[in-house]
C-alpha cells in the first residue's frame, strides 16, 4: 500500500492534529468470550476488562514512533489524473494526557503532517497499522487549517494491521455532500470506498472484512448434526423473508441449500461496535446465559431439586421474594458476570430470585382481570395488534379449499347480554367493537404444533369498548382442526367471562391460551420480524451505496447501531434451531417458518404509525385532529403516545430532508440514492419486489416517510415491543409462552382437577418451571438498556456529524421536541381519568418516554435495535 517514511522537516511548515484511539485490550468482545471456566460457564471476563483498562497507559506507548502511519488527501487540489493529491506518510507522535474531552478508554497522540499551501484544504486522510493488533479509530482532528480553521474526522472504525487489506483503509472529513457536489477531487475516493464495501459476492468472510452482502436466511438450522435440526430456507423461496448479511460460509454437507454453522458468524467489522463496560455487553451476556447458564440451570432445578413444576401462584412469585436455593458451587460459576450477581442474588445462601416484574409489584393479582387482559392489548408489549371489528360474524382470509369453513361461530347471543343494551349493529356503526385476532396465522400450523408435547388453539378474542373508555373482553372462541383432515375446517368453542366457580377458571384459561398465542406473535412477529429482521437489508443497502459522507447515510447510521450485532447472535442462539425460541414458546420449531408466512403480507408503508392505525380500523383521518386522525379508542396509551413521537420524527426529517434537496427534482437525479433504494427493494426485500406499494423515490415527500418509517420502526416501535417484555412477562402467569394440555372437558381428571385446585390446573397447562426461568433470564436481559445506550434526540458524535449548521440546529431542536414530549406523556400518566394507562396492575404507560437510564426501567426510546 503506502511506501516512504517522513523525513525530518521543519515543525513550522506542518499541520498539527490529534488522533484519538481505544487499543484492542479495552474493546474486545471475542476475546472475552473466549475465556471460561472448567464448568463451561463464562467466567473472569469482566476481570479481565479491568486489567486491560488498568494497562492502557503503559501500552499505549506502543502506538508511537513508525507503528501507525497517515496520509493527508486533498480536497480542494488534484493530481494529473483529477484525483485529490496524497500528502507524505507521518507517523503518531507523542501520547497526550492533557485532554479533558477523552472518554474512558481513549487515548490521543499528536501528529504532525507536512502540507504546503498548494495542496489546498484536506477532506480525507488514509491511515495504515503496521502493528499485529487491531485498534479502534475514534477520531482526527486537524487545528488551524490556513484559512479554514479545525477540520474533524469522525471515524468510529477498527483498524487491522494493514496486510488484512485489499484497499486502503480511508476516511472523510465531517463534510456532507450529494454525490454531484462532492468537491472533483473527492470523487475517486468516495466511488471507490464504496466498491470497497460491497465486495465481490465471493468466498468466506473474514473477522477484519468490511463488507456489506446479502445472503437468505439459510443458517438457522444444524442437518450436519442431526437431521431434526434442519430448517427450511428462508428467503428466496415458497417463504419469503427479508435478507441477513452473507458470511459465505461453507454449505452444509447434508444439505447444500444451508449453510453450515461454526463458532464464528461474520459481521462487517464496525458493526460489532465495543463497549467499554461490562454492563454494556448485553449481546455477550446473552450469549453466555443462552449456551452456559440456562442449561446448568435447568439441569439444577430438574435433577438436583427435582421439582419441575410449580404447584400454586405462590411459587411463581418465589422467584421474587423468597428465591430458589442453589447448590452453593452455582453461583461462584456464574458471579463474574455483573448483570448475573444481580439476578442470582445472594443473602448468605445462594438463591435464584428475579427483579419482581413490575406488573405485580403493586397488586398480585390484578393481571388476572378482565380489565387488564384487555388494557394490555393497548399498552403492554404486543399493543398494535387489536383491530376493530369490521364485519359481523368475523371472517377467516384462510383458503376454504384447504382449511374449510373458518368464519368465526360467535353470535350475537354470545356478546350483546354482556353489552349494557347496545346492539352488534349499532357496536360496529359506532366503533365499539374489536377483536384481537390470532385465527388465521396461527389455525395452518395448529397441526403440526398439537404434535408435539404443546397443545394450542387458533384464538379470536372479541371486546367492547366501554363508555368509561376501558376494553371489555365479551367472548373468546378457541378453534383446533377437525381430527380427520384441515380442509373439514375447525373445531371452535366460545368461552363467556366468568368470575367465580370452575367457570371462572375455565375462562381464565381460555385467556391464557389467547396470551400464549399473543406471546409467540409478539415475539416471531412484533418484536424479531417487523423490527430486527426487516431493518437489516437497510443496513446492508445502505453501507453498500450511500457513502458515508452522503446526508442521508449520516441520517440514518444511528438507528443502525448493532442491530447486524444482535441480530447475527440471534440466529446463532435465539431465533435458530433448538434455541432460546423454539424451546420455551408454543411455536417451537415452526417459529421462523410462520413469521414468513407472516411477512407475505408485510408492507413497509403500513409499518408507520398512522398507517397502522387506520390499516387496523382504531383511527379516521380528521384533519381536525392533532396529527391528522382521530383515535377510536381514546385512552389508547401506544397509539397517543406514538403519534407524539412519529410527529417529532416526522419534523425533523423534513426540515434535514428539505435542507439537502432543494427540489424532486434533486431526488431523481441523486444516483446514490436511486442506487440504494433499487436494490433494497430488488434484493433486500427482493421476495416483495413486485408489490405495487414501494415508494418509487422520485420525491422529497417519498424520502421523508420512507425514512420516517424506517427510524419509526428502529427506535419507538422497536422500544414499544422490546423494554416492557420483563415489566409485563418476568410474571409468566400474566403472560405465558406455551400451552400443554387442552381445554378441560367436563367429566375428565384433568376438568375435576381444575374444580378442586384451579391454581395447580392453570399451572399444569401453561409454561413449565424450567421453561418460565429460561424465559425469565433472556427477556430480563433483553428489556435492559446498556449505560451507553444512545437514545431518540442523541447522536455518539456530539455536534460533530456534519459541519452544517441548520441541520445540526434542527436535531437539537428535535431533541428539545422530545424532551416537551416527555413532560406530556408524564403528565397523562397523572391523569385518573385516563384509566388505561395504569390499569388495576397500578404500572403506568411509559414505555414511549423518550429517555432513560441504565438498567430495567419500562421506559426510554433508543435509536436503534440494539437487543
Amino acid at each position: 500500500m503506502f511506501s516512504g517514511v517522513t523525513g525530518i522537516i521543519n515543525r513550522g511548515q506542518k499541520l498539527k492534529g490529534t488522533v484519538v484511539l481505544m487499543q484492542k485490550n479495552v474493546l474486545d468482545i471475542n476475546a472475552l468470550t473466549a475465556i471460561k471456566s472448567p464448568t463451561g460457564i463464562v467466567s473472569g471476563a469482566f476481570g479481565a476488562i479491568g486489567g486491560a483498562i488498568g494497562t492502557v497507559v503503559d501500552t499505549a506507548t506502543s502506538f508511537v514512533g513508525r507503528s501507525v502511519a497517515l496520509k493527508l488527501i486533498s480536497a480542494t487540489s488534484a493530481d494529473g489524473n483529477g484525483k485529490g493529491k496524497v500528502g507524505k506518510q507521518t507517523f503518531l507522535e507523542g501520547l497526550l494526557t492533557s485532554i479533558l474531552t477523552l472518554g474512558a478508554g481513549q487515548s490521543a497522540y499528536t501528529v504532525h503532517f507536512e502540507w504546503h499551501s498548494d495542496m489546498g484544504i484536506p477532506g480525507a486522510f488514509y491511515i495504515e497499522n503496521f502493528m499485529q493488533h487491531e485498534f479502534f479509530l475514534v477520531s482526527l482532528t486537524l487545528e488551524d487549517i490556513p484559512n479554514h480553521g479545525s477540520i474533524h474526522f469522525v471515524c468510529n472504525s477498527w483498524i487491522y494491521n494493514d496486510k488484512k487489506y485489499k484497499s486502503d483503509r480511508i476516511f472523510f472529513a465531517n463534510k456532507t455532500y450529494l454525490p454531484n457536489e462532492t468537491p472533483a477531487p473527492l470523487v475517486y475516493y468516495r466511488q471507490e470506498e464504496l466498491k470497497t464495501l460491497r465486495g465481490d459476492g465471493t468466498g468466506e468472510r473474514k473477522e477484519w472484512d468490511r463488507i456489506y452482502d446479502y445472503d437468505v436466511y439459510n443458517d438457522l438450522g444444524e442437518p450436519d448434526k442431526n437431521a431434526k435440526l434442519a430448517r427450511p430456507v428462508l428467503g428466496g423461496s415458497t417463504l419469503p423473508y427479508p435478507r441477513r448479511g452473507r458470511t459465505g460460509r461453507k454449505p452444509a454437507k447434508k444439505d447444500p441449500n444451508s449453510e453450515s454453522r461454526s463458532d464464528f458468524v461474520y459481521l462487517p467489522r464496525d458493526e460489532s461496535f465495543g463497549h467499554l463496560k461490562s454492563s454494556d455487553f448485553l449481546a455477550f451476556i446473552l450469549k453466555s446465559a443462552s449456551q452456559n447458564l440456562i442449561p446448568k440451570l435447568r439441569s439444577v432445578v430438574t435433577l438436583q431439586l427435582k421439582q419441575p413444576e410449580f404447584n400454586t401462584f405462590e411459587d411463581v412469585r418465589s422467584l421474587y421474594e423468597g428465591g430458589i436455593k442453589l447448590p452453593t458451587d452455582f453461583l461462584s460459576d456464574i458471579s463474574p458476570i455483573p448483570l448475573f450477581k444481580e439476578i442470582f442474588r445472594s443473602d448468605g445462601a445462594a438463591a435464584l430470585k428475579f427483579s419482581t416484574p413490575k406488573v405485580v409489584q403493586v397488586d398480585h393479582s390484578a393481571w388476572m382481570t378482565d380489565e387488564e387482559f384487555a388494557r394490555e392489548m393497548i399498552a403492554g408489549v404486543n399493543p398494535h395488534i387489536i383491530k376493530k371489528l369490521a364485519e359481523f360474524p368475523a371472517k377467516s382470509k384462510l383458503d376454504t379449499q384447504l382449511y374449510g369453513d373458518n368464519t368465526s361461530t360467535v353470535t350475537k347471543g354470545h356478546l350483546e347480554p354482556n353489552m349494557g343494551g347496545v346492539t352488534v349493529e349499532q357496536a360496529i356503526q359506532n366503533h365499539r367493537l374489536y377483536i384481537l385476532d390470532h385465527h388465521d396465522t396461527v389455525f395452518p400450523y395448529l397441526r403440526k404444533i398439537n404434535a408435539t408435547d404443546t397443545k394450542a388453539y387458533a384464538t379470536r378474542t372479541f371486546l367492547f369498548l366501554q363508555n368509561d373508555g376501558t376494553l371489555k373482553p365479551l367472548a373468546i372462541e378457541l378453534s383446533k382442526p377437525r381430527p380427520q383432515d384441515d380442509s373439514f375446517g375447525p373445531i371452535s368453542e366460545v368461552y363467556l367471562p366468568a368470575s367465580e366457580g370452575v367457570e371462572g377458571s375455565i375462562w381464565l384459561l381460555a385467556k391464557a391460551y389467547v396470551v400464549v398465542n399473543d406471546s409467540c406473535y409478539h415475539q416471531l412477529v412484533s418484536h424479531w420480524l417487523n423490527t430486527h429482521a426487516v431493518v437489516e437489508p437497510f443496513i446492508i443497502a445502505t453501507n453498500r451505496h450511500l457513502s458515508v459522507v452522503h446526508p442521508v447515510h449520516k441520517l440514518l447510521l444511528p438507528h443502525y447501531r448493532d442491530t447486524m450485532n444482535i441480530n447475527s447472535l440471534a440466529r446463532n442462539v435465539l431465533v435458530n434451531a433448538e434455541g432460546i425460541i423454539e424451546t420455551a414458546f408454543l411455536w417451537g420449531g415452526y417459529s421462523l417458518e410462520l413469521s414468513a408466512v407472516v411477512y407475505r403480507d408485510w408492507v413497509f408503508t403500513d409499518q408507520g404509525l398512522p398507517n397502522d392505525l387506520l390499516k387496523r380500523g382504531v383511527a379516521v383521518e380528521d384533519p381536525a385532529s392533532p396529527h391528522g386522525i382521530r383515535l377510536l379508542i381514546e385512552d389508547y396509551p401506544y397509539a397517543s403516545d406514538g403519534l407524539e413521537i412519529w410527529a417529532a420524527i416526522k419534523s425533523w426529517i423534513e426540515d434535514y430532508v428539505n435542507f439537502y434537496y432543494k427540489s424532486d427534482a434533486a431526488i431523481a437525479q441523486d444516483a446514490e440514492l436511486q442506487a440504494f433504494w433499487k436494490e433494497l427493494v430488488e434484493v433486500g426485500h427482493g421476495d416483495l419486489k413486485n408489490a405495487t406499494w414501494w415508494f418509487k423515490m422520485q420525491t422529497r415527500k417519498e424520502l421523508i416517510e420512507a425514512s420516517t418509517i424506517l427510524i419509526w420502526i428502529a427506535s419507538a416501535l422497536h422500544a414499544a415491543v422490546n423494554f416492557g417484555q420483563y415489566p409485563y412477562g418476568g410474571y409468566i402467569l400474566n403472560r405465558p409462552t406455551k400451552s400443554r394440555r387442552f381445554m378441560p372437558e367436563k367429566g375428565s381428571p384433568e376438568y375435576e382437577e381444575l374444580a378442586k385446585d384451579y391454581q395447580k390446573g392453570y399451572l399444569r397447562t401453561i409454561t413449565p418451571k424450567n421453561d418460565t426461568l429460561t424465559d425469565l433470564t433472556i427477556i430480563e436481559v433483553l428489556s435492559r438498556h446498556a449505560s451507553d445506550e444512545q437514545y431518540l434526540g442523541q447522536r455518539i458524535e456530539g455536534d460533530l456529524w456534519t459541519t452544517d449548521s441548520a441541520p445540526v440546529e434542527a436535531f437539537k431542536k428535535f431533541g428539545k421536541k422530545l424532551a416537551e414530549i416527555e413532560e406530556k406523556l408524564v403528565q397523562r400518566n397523572n391523569d385518573e381519568s385516563l384509566r388505561n394507562r395504569y390499569g388495576p396492575v397500578k404500572m403506568p404507560y411509559t414505555l414511549l418516554y423518550p429517555s432513560s437510564e441504565e438498567g430495567l426501567t419500562f421506559r426510554g426510546i433508543p435509536n436503534s435495535v440494539s437487543i
